[in-house]
């Protein structure tokens, strides 16, 4: 229901003129866990910048810093997910039980669901990848990880596992958590998936039955785009560069693009730790 919710939620908005008003594709990860190992489901949506028009021959790109907004993404989002839990509890396929037992009666369902709108639901939209480089090292991190690496565990002493967690309400840092071999089995074991369950789904124009025909449309969107921007530039006049050096103020070129975190890894120790 998650991954079908929101997948539907960016094929309608970007589908809308008044967003951006092209069939887009993306690819849709579930993770299940948080740094504790609690339960914690979301789905990743790595989505191009930029769909097919309706007529499959060209190629609209999104605002360079902007892809849909996100207003409007929790609305559509938090609609379509609350008809998925009417849909699913007529159908009988919710499993209520323990305290949620009195939610089998359709009077208790309907007044637990109607609280649900007046809320603001969160959609999370990251900036735009530093580049191809940068998504392929998305890709190897996230596709296929499981709920913890064995370089968290730190031990496992007299029937307790120890192992690190990041703390994002405390600034990312850092710390080290103790439980019991049960416990840590147990929150290990909430995310192993139904046998035959896929946790990497392809939509719109990356679909598994519309990809060859789509794909190929595309890339040659993508190339008579490019082609058209190349031959404009060739016969405008000569651009004043847009950086010069300080130096010599000659005109400076980009050479590469780094991202926040690879700036981070790069930069030189600060002087105190070096210390």
């Amino acid at each position: 229901m998650l991954l079908r919710a929101s997948a539907e939620t960016l094929l309608e908005v970007a589908r809308n003129p008044a967003h951006l008003g092209a069939e887009i594709g993306f690819f849709s990860v579930l993770h299940t866990w948080n740094q504790k190992l609690q339960l914690h489901p979301h789905v990743h949506c790595v989505v191009p910048a930029g769909g097919l028009s309706r007529d499959h021959r060209r190629w609209i790109r999104s605002h360079p810093r902007f892809f849909l907004p996100i207003a409007i993404l929790r609305r559509v989002f938090r609609g379509k997910f609350v008809a998925g839990l009417k849909s699913a509890f007529e159908r009988r396929q919710l499993h209520l039980a323990g305290e949620l037992a009195p939610l089998t009666y359709p009077k208790f369902f309907a007044a637990w669901l109607r609280p649900l709108f007046r809320k603001d639901w969160i959609v999370y939209s990251k900036p735009p990848f530093g580049g191809p480089e940068y998504v392929l090292q998305y890709l190897g991190r996230y596709t296929h990880r499981v709920a913890i690496s064995n370089h968290r565990l730190v031990s496992f002493d007299d029937g307790q596992v120890a192992f690190r967690w990041r703390d994002s309400a405390d600034h990312n840092r850092h710390k080290v958590m103790t439980v019991s071999r049960d416990e840590f089995l147990r929150r290990f074991l909430l995310h192993l998936l139904p046998k035959g369950f896929v946790r990497i789904r392809h939509f719109g124009f990356l679909a598994n039955r519309t990809r060859a025909a789509l794909l190929p449309r595309c890339f040659a969107a993508l190339h008579a785009a490019l082609s058209k921007n190349e031959s404009e530039t060739s016969t405008a006049p000569t651009a004043h560069p847009l950086w010069r050096c300080p130096k010599c103020s000659g005109p400076m070129v980009v050479v590469e693009r780094f991202t926040a975190a690879q700036l981070q890894l790069r930069s030189p120790p600060l002087l105190a730790t070096a210390a």
